[in-house]
């Protein structure tokens, strides 16, 4: 990792401190550690390599040297965000990667519910939120990314297996400067901020929904699925299905998988 060109990048951006490490367990492990000690509001933790990195449902996601752009941001609660589910982080997350995706490469990336970017309906980021409490008072939280950069980005079978990855230099004509695109995710992810939870916040998140309109498959830990039409979504960031009954319901974020109907099919199984 170049760290003169990352302090250059992070000197355009609202960033408070900053840790870097060539290679780490997991960025989310040491800016929960970090956020105990006392790291102030929208500090940054950032490794070229991640040895445990995780995803939902623990998922292990190793991070190439140089493959990837791996960090985690931390925030201090002010007294009206405490009051939002923490769950809104993940879309927040991945609005300021959306933005800076569109600003600096040109791209139309979509925001799978609840925490993954998709690139012509393959996974190229996905963000990862957890809470430190102390009793029942919740100190902070902290927002992992994970971006796919290069192809030595993907684990092998990940265009196989149960989620179609890609990468970003897959869709652009030129190299991706790794750090140019985090100093754009967070400035963006600032801006962003600064709407959380705004009636424009939800606009934004719903019209770039991926599989919006379309038939969707909602797969719940020891439940039966529900399959709907994907409508929206709610002020609490719950998913909103059109059932063929009529009946419109809303999905919780919690322990659910979202797959097109399509993926049922022998020709459509990649869509995850």
């Amino acid at each position: 990792m170049n760290l003169d060109e990352l302090k250059r990048s992070l000197a355009i951006t609202p960033v408070s401190e900053w840790r870097a490490y060539e290679a780490i367990g997991s960025t989310n492990d040491e800016a929960l550690v970090w956020l105990e000690e006392g790291a102030p509001d929208f500090s940054l933790v950032i490794a070229d390599q991640q040895t445990k990195g995780r995803g939902r449902f623990q998922r292990r996601w190793i991070t190439q040297p140089g493959a990837s752009l791996a960090f985690t941001v931390l925030f201090r609660l002010n007294q009206a965000e405490q009051r939002q589910p923490i769950s809104l982080y993940a879309p927040l997350a991945g609005l300021a990667v959306r933005q800076a995706l569109e600003d600096q490469l040109g791209l139309q990336a979509q925001i799978k519910w609840p925490n993954d970017i998709l690139l012509a309906r393959k996974k190229t980021c996905g963000i990862l939120v957890e809470g430190s409490w102390l009793g029942e008072h919740l100190q902070g939280i902290v927002v992992g990314i994970g971006i796919n950069i290069t192809a030595a980005s993907l684990p092998e079978g990940a265009e196989v297996g149960q989620f179609p990855a890609t990468w970003l230099e897959a869709h652009t004509p030129s190299a991706v400067d790794r750090f140019d695109l985090l100093a754009g995710v967070l400035n963006a992810l600032r801006d962003w901020r600064q709407d959380f939870a705004t009636p424009q916040f939800f606009a934004t998140w719903q019209a770039h929904l991926a599989f919006m309109g379309e038939e969707v498959r909602i797969e719940q830990m020891e439940k039966e699925p529900i399959i709907g039409k994907a409508t929206g979504i709610d002020s609490q960031g719950n998913l909103l299905l059109l059932l063929s009954d009529g009946q419109e319901i809303a999905v919780e974020v919690g322990d659910v998988h979202l797959r097109t109907t399509a993926e049922h099919t022998p020709e459509g199984r990649n869509h995850a």
